[in-house]
């Protein structure tokens, strides 16, 4: 009964701890959010403008804007949802790999077998997505069935 005061202080004590943490954690989240964001603004500017003083955009151009989008989708999605949206990570990885297969054809100009994993992978990135998509609508996370 002596000690009820320490108790008190301590729970008092934990508690501020536990909201300054808190404050810490959810500042250095939007901090780098932030960050990234702004890495992906000016790296697009940047293949805009490289693009703008080349008088013209090739197919590659556009796909690597393309894959700046959704990086900035996915950051933008972080940001309101506090969840990584791991289907915008696959379709930037199939973007890519898009744009090299496109790139490799437009350079080499002939079959080969590079160009046969590079559409395996693609299409495995595909059905990944298919997966996630069925597997998110069969069985929802408790935070979105709440909603």
């Amino acid at each position: 009964m002596k000690l009820k005061w320490a108790g008190d202080f301590r729970e008092q004590v934990d508690a501020l701890a536990h909201a300054l943490g808190n404050l810490l954690v959810d500042a250095f989240h939007y901090l780098a959010l932030f960050a990234i964001g702004a890495a992906i603004v000016w790296s697009a500017v940047v293949a805009f403008l490289g693009m703008a003083a080349k008088g013209h955009a090739a197919i590659d151009d556009i796909l690597l804007l393309f894959i700046y989008l959704e990086l900035g989708a996915m950051v933008g999605i972080y940001f309101k949802t506090n969840h990584m949206p791991v289907r915008f990570l696959i379709y930037v990885a199939m973007t890519a790999l898009t744009r090299l297969l496109i790139s490799d054809v437009q350079s080499h100009h002939a079959p080969d077998m590079g160009i046969v994993l590079v559409a395996g992978a693609i299409l495995l990135l595909a059905l990944a997505t298919l997966v996630i998509r069925y597997a998110s609508w069969k069985f929802p996370s408790a935070r979105a069935a709440e909603k």
